[in-house]
């Protein structure tokens, strides 16, 4: 098995908190370098009324610290961090490795990444980079280590903040310096260049190689080239950008001892799949993550909920710290609509209701120049006569309000199994159908748990599963032998397993497990598949239940042949007609639920009813839809967060009264929750 293939235990330092922090984190991204100084005092002002406790610098400053090889700048940070400092103002401070200088890139070209169509890509943008390129290693090392020598000690430092959002836009580079890296990675992953043969199979279409020199990366091919190394490219390039974290962070460590180092992730499925966040999240002290409504229609409050979640179950249920959203519009979808008035503290709490330790943003004061000039801010273009303004001040007191909270873990309820390699293989090439999205399934999936107002925790495959009494797999092509094993388990223990359909299939050289589909499940989903059926576009079928009930499905289909599971629904028509769609699994003291077609929110509502029945998980039947209640506790006693993100006033139920935290009422028997509010309450014992 690749070393990089991840287990689910974040390093015990995950959960660290923010150095001198009283309170939750507030504030974002501050860029003095972008304005004169004289404005930096009306920031500082500004900055204490809204209530702001710590902000982000540096991170896109490399050319101003160095503006000339080796000739160091700092008078200008020291300002500024002296500054904030004066103000009561803490400090995440970035190493700004994400935008090596013009003078860099002018020296070192070939540190420019290069595509798998053989373009170099130019210098303009961000986050250009091989990162196999030893001269940015040693730039980068070279920054970060007179920025740890000159701020170590500062009494504002707070953070430190490595590089920006790895991944984005560029992961992997496809260069020969890249192939060299790649070849070593593979010699010391597995040993041997059988072992390579072997893994990749490579006596498919005679691409056996007799020596490591011979292996390229995955560049363009005349047709579809070898999956299995095409996957262990991604693998490859996500751990050589986790081993320049690692060396920054080391660095960190070093220099600049009890100031925990964090880089910012982006979790959400609907923003980056190039990073295996489980093998992240043991690299960093405390989790991080930047998130951004994409508005394409869809719900907006329940994909933030489902990055939440995903971040916290990164942290492992550990606090986490929300590094960056935006106040309203974003400036780089197609379409970038303004958040409706109250819609910022939502999305703010929201994330502090599934463990974020404070509401961060990009960021404090509007550009007047570059990229993101029509990107949101704390400060607008338009200043502090603006709704937005008024809205941050109402949310930075909000923030301050709620800081009893900090340590406290949030409460979940049920797990979903997610694995970022497994979604890497099935996006490969060549597969049944390109229809068959495991992002999409993972969505619906949540979507439903949601509506159910059940609170949800993810885990890696391979993961203790033994707290939750529900499990549910949306989508998990590329399953090991221990995965499977360790589902079976979790069903045999007592557990109820929720499975959707090509979940199990290959293992992790994307080589179909040995004898009929679905593999690594077939034990504990006690069937087999004798063939994949997928459906054109807009084909659906029909399934019938026993008591005459109908639901529809559509993308896929399966010929399911039952091994001790029972047929719950039987498609009625298709390729498929008269076999079992759905089934049920008794499996020692649990069950395994099958569900062999794409199943929409009205189906996967009856299906995951039905589970959840079996493992006795109630939802909460007296909540509206779009009303969200979530707990944390803690030692220092149990929160309940309400979010109303209807236009209707509503009333939460409360069986336990206590003392509402925004607005210091008591609430005893129900929680008045206006609409589009938020409320807080402390629960009495």
């Amino acid at each position: 098995m690749p070393d990089s293939m991840p287990g689910s235990t974040p390093d015990p330092r995950a959960g660290a908190v923010p150095r001198g922090l009283t309170g939750l984190a507030f504030g974002g991204d501050y860029n003095p370098e972008q304005w004169p100084e004289h404005v930096w005092q009306e920031d500082v002002r500004l900055m204490r009324e809204a209530g702001v406790t710590m902000v982000s610098v540096g991170i896109f400053s490399w050319a101003l610290l160095e503006p000339a090889p080796g000739a160091y700048d700092f008078g200008w940070l020291d300002r500024v961090i002296d500054l904030l400092h004066e103000n009561g103002v803490r400090v995440d401070l970035g190493t700004p490795t994400v935008v090596p200088p013009a003078w860099f890139y002018q020296a070192h070209p070939e540190a420019l990444p290069v595509t798998a169509d053989g373009v170099r890509l130019a210098f303009g943008s961000r986050g250009a980079i091989c990162h196999s390129n030893s001269d940015y290693r040693a730039a980068a090392a070279a920054i970060t280590t007179k920025l740890a020598e000159r701020y170590a000690g500062h009494p504002a430092l707070a953070l430190w903040h490595v590089h920006n959002e790895y991944g984005v836009p560029v992961s992997a580079c496809y260069c020969d310096t890249c192939a060299d890296h790649f070849r070593r990675w593979l010699r010391t992953t597995y040993g041997t260049i059988d072992a390579v043969n072997e893994a990749w199979g490579t006596a498919f279409w005679g691409q056996r190689y007799a020596g490591f020199e011979q292996i390229t990366p995955p560049r363009r091919t005349a047709t579809v080239g070898n999956p299995a190394q095409a996957l262990d490219y991604r693998r490859f390039a996500d751990a050589t950008m986790r081993e320049n974290f690692v060396m920054e962070r080391d660095i960190l460590h070093r220099l600049s001892p009890g100031v925990p180092v964090t880089t910012n992730f982006m979790t959400a499925l609907s923003q980056c799949d190039s990073v295996d966040y489980w093998a992240w999240g043991r690299e960093v002290d405390l989790v991080t993550n930047d998130h951004y409504l994409i508005t394409d229609g869809r719900r907006t409050h329940v994909n933030l909920a489902m990055a939440a979640d995903l971040t916290r179950s990164v942290a492992g249920g550990a606090p986490w710290l929300l590094l960056e959203h935006s106040t309203s519009g974003v400036n780089w979808q197609p379409r970038n609509p303004a958040k409706a008035p109250g819609q910022m503290a939502r999305n703010s709490l929201g994330h502090v209701a599934r463990g974020s330790e404070g509401a961060m943003f990009f960021q404090w004061r509007q550009s007047r120049r570059g990229a993101e000039k029509f990107h949101s801010s704390m400060v607008p273009h338009g200043g502090t006569d603006t709704r937005v303004w008024r809205e941050v001040v109402e949310l930075g007191a909000s923030v301050g309000a709620l800081s009893e909270i900090r340590g406290t873990r949030t409460v979940s309820d049920v797990a979903v199994l997610w694995d970022w390699q497994s979604w890497w293989a099935q996006n490969l090439d060549w597969r049944p159908s390109e229809d068959a999205d495991p992002r999409e399934r993972a969505d619906a999936f949540y979507e439903v748990l949601y509506d159910r107002h059940l609170t949800v925790d993810f885990a890696h495959p391979e993961a203790d599963l033994s707290a939750y009494p529900l499990v549910v797999v949306p989508a998990l092509y590329l399953m090991t032998e221990a995965a499977g094993a360790n589902l079976r388990r979790y069903v045999e223990q007592g557990g109820t397993l929720v499975v959707s359909y090509f979940s199990g299939i290959v293992d992790e050289h994307d080589a179909v497990h040995d004898g009929p589909y679905p593999g690594a499940l077939r034990d504990v989903l006690g069937l087999t598949v004798e063939e994949f059926s997928p459906l054109l576009q807009g084909e659906t079928v029909r399934l019938t239940g026993p008591d005459g009930s109908e639901l529809s499905g559509d993308v896929w289909t399966e010929f399911v042949v039952p091994r001790g599971a029972q047929p719950v629904w039987t498609y009625a028509d298709g390729l498929a007609a008269g076999r079992p769609a759905v089934t049920r699994h008794r499996l020692g003291e649990g069950t395994a639920w099958y569900v062999s077609t794409r199943l929409g929110h009205e189906g996967l509502d009856a299906l995951l009813g039905w589970a959840a029945e079996d493992a006795g998980v109630a939802p909460r039947a007296d909540l509206p839809r779009d009303v969200e209640v979530v707990r944390r506790a803690g030692e220092q006693g149990t929160y309940l967060f309400a979010i109303n993100h209807t236009g209707t006033d509503t009333k939460v139920p409360l069986e336990t009264a206590g003392t509402e935290l925004l607005t210091g009422e008591r609430a005893a028997g129900h929680l008045a929750v206006p609409a589009g509010g938020v409320r807080v309450v402390r629960l009495d014992g």
